[in-house]
């Protein structure tokens, strides 16, 4: 018995050292664009395509991912994924031209598609006890989170030490380590229902994702009067509307769309969306904040955003065993509140402020998502019989990623909107096309005034994308005190069992 209980938070921990090599790579190349740029002759497009390469395809493949595990094997998939995003990682370090990069985040996007959802999928099977589970949820989100701000304390350090490919290279290690401890440590599981693979489904889904996703980032660099970017945005929801009429018709549906009939998937996939506005809204502002006002550079912006982890740390060590005392309800209550009035402070912060300000509202926003992270997740996860964890896990996921760009597309709007606003007859090229750029112009001309309009524009920009942010957990605090059923941590559906191999 104890050796079996070893094993599973063995298993856990190499699967949050998989999550962390996702965290890792979504802000990490955020430091090297600059090198990128200059080193591979990168055009502006060339550098959104390296990002957005590796977005689209994650957004695209993650549906698919899920039902191909319950069908063929989560573990099997699962370390085909690890073993993809180490090999991709190695062809994003060797890329000689900007299009071999592209084509390698992108299969790097793949490999991270089948890895976020079926890590989370075997949960289930590693931990059928709910207060294991919770805890096990509190790991993993914590994992997945803290990849985020180490990443370009990472590679901002790599890159004053290194080239700019061993920013890509710190996957490989990580990744070896979880494909070898899954191999041992995490059991095979798959679905019992042998079910024909819904191609159609899949097909649609992919389609309509990848337009929906692809229509809101160009219409976060383009501007919303940008016609291809409406066009890609409304094709996305009419194939999105017609995968869904197909999963109502065929007989083997891709996703179970019964599952939002259970409150604890429905709300807790809802809250785990809401949630990112403010994790996004602060990642997208506050990294430029500190280099473009405080003046520092790629890697003291990295170690500016430690408070984050603590805080994170924090609220998941706490909102855990709350949990256990009282129920899902109050912590999700607790910790959107939380999340409301940090961003609240923040948007508070003038080009004045000191950087202790800053510290403390960014330690309670990550406090704030370790209260609400895992007990969303929790909800979801809960809700899923191990017959439709890979699927079930796959669409909150999905959704989730869709619903981040979505949000960074319309917080990138308030922002630029506000800066421009605040600019006046400043607004014009170069300087209207963001802070860094304001701020490059002012130091060239060597021009303090026009510095601090330029500062000054963007902290109002800033403040109202984070009053945005609060506005939205203020509304998710609401549909959580009203629609989060008591039982949702343990609202665990049992029609059907998985079949466990090996």
């Amino acid at each position: 018995m104890m050796e079996a209980t070893m094993r599973r938070w063995l298993a856990l921990s190499a699967l949050a050292i998989a999550m962390l090599t996702i965290g890792l790579d979504v802000t990490v190349l955020t430091v090297a664009l600059p090198t990128l740029s200059v080193d591979l002759g990168a055009s502006t497009s060339d550098l959104q395509w390296f990002n957005t390469a590796y977005t689209l395809v994650l957004a695209a493949a993650m549906l698919p991912a899920g039902a191909l595990g319950d069908r063929f094997g989560r573990k099997k998939l699962l370390l085909g994924a690890l073993v993809l995003f180490g090999a991709a990682s190695v062809a994003c370090a060797y890329a000689a031209t900007p299009g071999q990069l592209i084509a390698a985040r992108a299969a790097l996007g793949l490999g991270a598609a089948v890895m976020m959802p079926l890590s989370m999928a075997v949960l289930p099977v590693l931990f059928p006890d709910a207060a294991d589970r919770s805890r096990a949820l509190s790991i993993w989100v914590t994992a997945t989170a803290i990849g985020l701000p180490i990443g370009p304390l990472l590679g901002g350090w790599l890159l004053d030490q290194l080239w700019w490919g061993s920013v890509f290279l710190i996957n490989v290690p990580l990744v070896l380590i979880g494909a070898v401890a899954v191999a041992l440590l995490v059991p095979e599981s798959r679905s019992a229902l042998r079910s024909p693979t819904d191609f159609v489904g899949a097909v649609l889904s992919c389609v309509g994702l990848l337009s929906l996703t692809y229509g809101f980032i160009r219409a976060g660099s383009q501007g919303w009067g940008d016609e291809l970017a409406w066009t890609s945005i409304l094709t996305g929801i009419a194939v999105l509307a017609l995968f869904l009429l197909w999963q109502n018709r065929t007989r083997f549906p891709l996703i179970d769309l019964s599952l939002f009939a259970s409150a604890g998937f429905r709300w807790g996939t809802v809250f785990m969306t809401l949630v990112n506005f403010g994790m996004f809204g602060l990642f997208f502002t506050v990294p430029q904040y500190f280099q473009a006002v405080l003046g520092t550079d790629a890697l003291g912006s990295g170690l500016r955003l430690l408070p984050l982890i603590g805080g994170l740390v924090v609220g998941t060590r706490i909102g855990e065993p709350l949990q256990r005392r009282t129920d899902t309800r109050t912590v999700l209550v607790g910790g959107f509140g939380l999340l409301a009035s940090a961003l609240v402070l923040g948007a508070f912060t003038t080009v004045a402020s000191p950087y202790w300000f800053t510290a403390v509202w960014i330690t309670l926003v990550g406090a704030g998502m370790g209260f609400v992270m895992p007990a969303a997740m929790g909800m979801a996860l809960g809700a899923l019989s191990e017959e439709r964890s890979g699927s079930g896990s796959a669409l909150m996921q999905a959704l989730r990623q869709a619903g981040a760009t979505i949000g960074i597309a319309i917080l990138g709007t308030v922002l630029a909107t506000q800066y421009r606003s605040e600019l006046g007859e400043l607004d014009v090229e170069p300087i209207r096309e963001g802070v860094n750029a304001g701020v490059a112009v002012a130091k060239s001309v060597g021009d303090p005034g026009l510095l601090h309009e330029v500062q000054t524009s963007f902290v109002s920009g800033m403040g109202a994308m984070l009053w945005v942010c609060a506005g939205i957990c203020a509304v998710a605090l609401a549909l959580a005190a009203r629609f989060t059923p008591k039982d949702a941590v343990v609202e665990v559906r049992d029609e059907s069992e998985s079949v466990y191999v090996g």
